[in-house]
Parts: structure tokens; sequence; C-alpha cells
């Protein structure tokens, strides 16, 4: 049984909507973040950053949600969740996923965490500030990306599309989605897929109160 460590809304929701699609048999370990769950022994020896989300499979701990979801890609080629060794695509894939990783969500941990990027206390309003453009900057991208194409990678959906709505999710309000047509779009016909909408249902998530901002 694969076991996924989460809380609602965080870095292992992408991994959950991939777990979710996939059809695999797997056990929802809910990680009490108010109380430092995460922060515990027991759950450090699952994933020694004390971050969320942490996955064992057959036995085998791991963490990094993007780590996650190649290694369970891999664990299931026929999913089509990632292009095959050889493939034009795979390349893309490895591409976006880890400007996804890299750029834009930590990025947006910096907004959400700005007291950990600036020793003035007085600094955070402007650390927000910068890191907001820098956001925009990157859906930006994304939005260019999606001018001919269906999905992040091509016309097939994968594993990228679901760690983007993933991070669409998290970003502030502040930004209005409505600047980028094409990746509104992109973003409401995800919202669509039935695997967003289960695992939404499942962590309790409101899906309608964010596709009301798109």
């Amino acid at each position: 049984m694969i076991k996924l460590y989460y809380a609602p809304n965080n870095a292992s929701l992408a991994p959950h909507f991939l777990l979710h699609h996939i059809g695999a048999q797997y056990e929802l370990i809910p990680v009490d973040k108010d109380n430092n769950a995460h922060k515990a022994p027991d759950y450090l020896k699952l994933n020694p950053t004390g971050r969320i989300p942490a996955l064992v499979m057959d036995g085998q701990p791991m963490f990094e949600s993007a780590a996650i979801c190649v290694h369970l890609c891999e664990r299931h080629p026929d999913c089509g969740l990632m292009p095959a060794l050889g493939h034009p695509d795979r390349p893309l894939f490895f591409q976006w996923l880890a400007f996804l990783n890299n750029t834009l969500q930590a990025d947006l941990l910096v907004y959400y965490h700005p007291e950990r990027y600036t020793t003035d206390p007085g600094g955070i309003a402007d650390v927000q500030s910068a890191i907001i453009d820098r956001i925009a900057q990157s859906l930006n991208i994304l939005d260019q990306q999606l001018r001919n194409a269906t999905y992040l990678v091509g016309d097939q959906l994968s594993a990228c599309d679901y760690f983007l709505f993933m991070l669409a999710g998290w970003v502030p309000e502040s930004v209005e989605f409505t600047r980028f047509e094409r990746l509104t779009a992109y973003l409401q016909r995800m919202s669509m897929s039935p695997t967003i909408k289960a695992v939404y249902r499942a962590e309790g998530l409101d899906l309608e109160a964010f596709v009301g901002r798109l």
C-alpha cells in the first residue's frame, strides 16, 4: 500500500492528483501542521526537511513533490503522464516541471514566508512586492507557452499540468488571472477534470472559489 503524508492544499496536492489519476491503491495520512507534526521525530525519519509531502512506496520513503511525481509516472507508464524515453516531448516535460518547481513554486514560497528572506522586519513588504512581479512574469511565460498547445507539454495531459494546477491555487489574489487569457482558459478546462474535482473534495478544498477567480 502506498502512503501519502499530506496536508490540504500543500505540496502534497500534485502527488495526490497523480495517485488518483493512475487509480493507485493508496492511504492518505494527514499531517497536522498546526501542531507541528511535520517537525516530529517520526515524520522527520520520512522527510528530514520537515516539509510536506512524504511518500512511502514499497517501504521506501521519499520526499520532494516533483520527484514523487516523476517516480509515480515512471512506475505507471501506461497512464501516459510523462512522455516515454526517446519521445521529443520528454525533455520539455522535465524543463517545465523544473520551471514550475524551481521558479514559480519557489517564488510563491517567498511570498508566503517573506520573513525567511530578510533580517529586517520592515523589509517584509518590499520582499512580497518584488516577488509578486516575479510570480506575474512566470504566469506570463506559462500563458505564452499555452498559445498553441492544449496542455503545458503539447497536446497530452501530463504530470506538469497537475503540478501547475496545484501552484495556480496558491497564486495571491493580488495577481489577476484575467491578465493571462490562455492560462485562464486552460485552468478552467483543468478544473473540469474528474481527478481534480475528486481530490479537491477529498482534501476539503473549495474548487468553486478558485474557479471564481478565473
